[in-house]
Formats: structure tokens, sequence, C-alpha cells
């Protein structure tokens, strides 16, 4: 029997998506709610699950095809199933040859300098961990790689003196061409269609200004010099720049309501919960992210989340829910190196913070010329509800929080 796989509901507003790539071949064995295909939308990337064991059949929808929720993209052969089932058991649970067909074993030993099967699943932890998966033992049938076999590998490999991976630079993979090609064309994804169109009408419809200030990063860099290790041994995560701004920008947000607030037609809609959008770099562009409720969380549990949310879009694993509902974003730039931008805001936000790169520069302290590490920070606001007074008293709360760590943790 044919079982149809159907696009599922992704989502209150979602109602189409583009196949990204199909996970199993025609033909391919499938176990129940194993992924069987990659549907990217305007905001996120599902995984469809197969609805019942057995062997794929047929893919109706090809890799880039734009498809709608409910729409049948493939089919699994059920009975194949049924038939390994009663082969394996010798029709009458007797063993021995049988009349019935005999389903063939997936399961197969692996030459030496192939790569094993393996599981989406272990695909992208090898991915994100950077391991080779040649080089892990396969612990299921037919020497077959699952998640767990390549947490232990990952967990055995020596560990390198790479940057933070939350602050890893994310460089698109280049794309391959014929040689002798000039161009290529090739559409855009949803995601990137939905960026676009963000931008533009926040460009067309907003007021925006952007305002900048400097910020002498020396007690914060001290601080986490003194607890990074202590912080990383206890919390199970490094302690980084982002979550002093985070709670910096919540100090300041109680101060300067205006820029947690949002424009609703004729009504200005103030909101006294800080949810705080984080930008990072995916598998498939920048996704905002938001930690809810920044001003009821410590330290440790926003840096936790935080690095949660890197690792669920390297594998394009966010929902809707991790990127819906944000009062302010705050943009790290300097990650990869900006010395200075102006960030566009996230409708319907009023307001986005960019940090940028730290480097020494020479200053003057108490009339003496010292070298300081150095951040510049910029506030892109909406002008229709944020006075340029507002917003550079704003930043300037946020220099005096970061300069003065311990504000943070007396709320002055």
């Amino acid at each position: 029997m044919a079982i149809q796989i159907r696009v599922p509901q992704m989502g209150e507003s979602v109602t189409e998506g583009v196949i990204s790539r199909w996970l199993k071949a025609e033909g391919e064995t499938v176990a129940v709610d194993e992924p069987v295909v990659e549907v990217e939308t305007d905001k996120i990337t599902v995984e469809v699950p197969a609805p019942s064991a057995g062997i794929l059949l047929s893919k109706t929808a090809a890799e880039g095809a734009t498809v709608g929720v409910g729409q049948t993209i493939g089919e699994i052969d059920e009975s194949a199933r049924a038939a390994g089932s009663k082969a394996r058991s010798g029709g009458n649970g007797a063993t021995g040859s049988s009349s019935l067909p005999t389903v063939i074993d997936t399961g197969r030993s692996v030459d030496a300098g192939e790569i094993p099967p393996a599981g989406p699943s272990a695909r992208l932890e090898a991915a994100k961990s950077g391991i080779d998966l040649a080089s892990v033992p396969g612990s299921a049938r037919g020497g077959r790689i699952t998640k767990d076999d390549v947490v232990r590998a990952r967990e055995a490999k020596p560990a390198s003196p790479a940057a933070d991976s939350r602050i890893a630079t994310v460089l698109p993979a280049p794309v391959p061409r014929k040689p002798g090609e000039r161009e290529e064309r090739k559409p855009m994804s949803p995601l990137r269609k939905r960026v676009a169109e963000r931008l533009i009408e926040s460009q067309n419809n907003y007021a925006i200004l952007t305002t900048f200030n400097e910020i002498d990063m020396s007690a914060v860099i001290d601080l986490r010099a003194r607890y990074k290790e202590s912080f990383e041994k206890r919390y199970g995560v490094k302690l980084g720049f982002m979550s002093f701004f985070v709670k910096a920008a919540v100090e300041a947000l109680r101060e300067f309501p205006p820029v947690n607030a949002e424009i609703d037609g004729d009504d200005i809609l103030y909101k006294y919960y800080y949810d705080i959008g984080v930008a990072v770099g995916g598998g498939k562009g920048l996704v905002v992210p938001v930690v809810r409720d920044v001003d009821k969380k410590s330290f440790a549990t926003i840096e936790q989340e935080i690095a949660a949310f890197g690792e669920k879009a390297r594998a394009n694993k966010l929902t809707l829910e991790d990127l819906t509902g944000g009062t302010f974003t705050v943009s790290n730039g300097g990650v990869y190196g900006s010395m200075l931008s102006t960030p566009i805001i996230n409708p319907p936000q009023t307001g986005i913070m960019g940090l940028h790169n730290i480097v020494e520069r020479p200053v003057a302290i108490d009339g003496k010329v010292e070298i300081r590490p150095i951040m510049y920070v910029a506030l892109s606001y909406d002008h229709r509800l944020i006075d340029g007074r507002e917003a550079v008293q704003f930043l300037v709360r946020i220099k005096q929080c970061i300069e003065r760590p311990e504000r943070l943790l007396l709320e002055v």
C-alpha cells in the first residue's frame, strides 16, 4: 500500500515552501518518523518525517519546487515493510525458507576508505562538529552511523584552539561552476526573499536614523578573564560579551520605554517585557532568534540560550516560535570584523543595537594617553517615535553599564 508524504502545517502564516533537498533516494528504506525531505519556508526549514516505515517509492516534487501545505510530494511503499517482516519470521513464525519474497537487508559491510551510511541527524552533527564520517565507527545495523556515534567521536577528539563556535565566521559554501562559466542564475531562497522584503519595508516605512558611541571594554574583558574558567566549568557554556550587552539593553530599555515600543496605526504600544532578538548567522542566512524575558534570566541562562540558538541556526532547526515576538534586537557584526555599521530595524520594532569589533586605540584617561580596547556601538531607531536625545542617552546608558559592569548586578 502506498502512503503519501504531504507537506505539513509549518505555522499559522506559512502556506508554501520550497523543497530544499531530499534526504532519501527512491528505493531507499525509511523508518517511521525518519526525516525524508527538507522544506524551506520564508522563516524556517522543516524536516518532513516519514508517515510510515517502508521503501521510498517516488518523489512527486523535485528539489527547488514550490509546494503548498498539504500537497503530496512523495510516496512510501508500506507493503515492503510488511513483506520484510513476514520474510524474516518465515511466514508463520518458523525459521528457514519461505515462499514469501525475501527483502534485501540494507545493512552492509563497509569497504576500507568508503564513507559508511549515516542518518540525517548524524550527518548534521558531523558537519557541526567537524567530524569526518569515514573515521566514525557505526554502532547500528550494517555499520550505520547514528548521532550518538558522532557525539562519542567528537568527545574523544582532542580539543582545538578554535574560537567560540557561537561567534565563528559563517561563510557561504563556494558555488561550483563549470569551467569557463562567467555567470550563473539561481532563484532566491524563500528566506532570502523574505529578508529582502522586510528590509525594504523597514527602509520605506520607517524614519531610520543611527547614532553612535564608543565603549571602553577593559572592565568586561578583565571580568571575563578572571571568571571565564569557573563560569564555563559550572554552567557548561563560555562567558561571552553578548550576555553583558543584552543585560545592559534591558537596563536602557527600562529607562527609555519608546525604544522597546512599536507603532500600531495611530497608537503607540509600550511593552514592559524584554524579549531580545539576537542576530546570528545560520546555514541559510542571517536569522534573529529571540531570548524571552531577559530581565528575569541570569547571565548563564542567557549564554546557554544564545549558544543553543547558534547550534539550531547552523543546523537549520529553528522554529517559528524561536524567531517571532522580539521587542528589541542586538546584532554583533564585530565577530566578522566590522568596525562600524548602520543596522536596519527589524519591523515592527523601533530600535536595533549594532556591536562592532574591539580594537586597541589611544584614549585620554585622566589627562594621559592610554591604549584601551574600544568598541563602537550603534543604535538605529525610528525617529517617528524616538527623539535624538533619547537615542543618544540610550547608548550612554549602555556605555555606563558595560564600562562599570557592577551596575548590571546592582541594577543602578
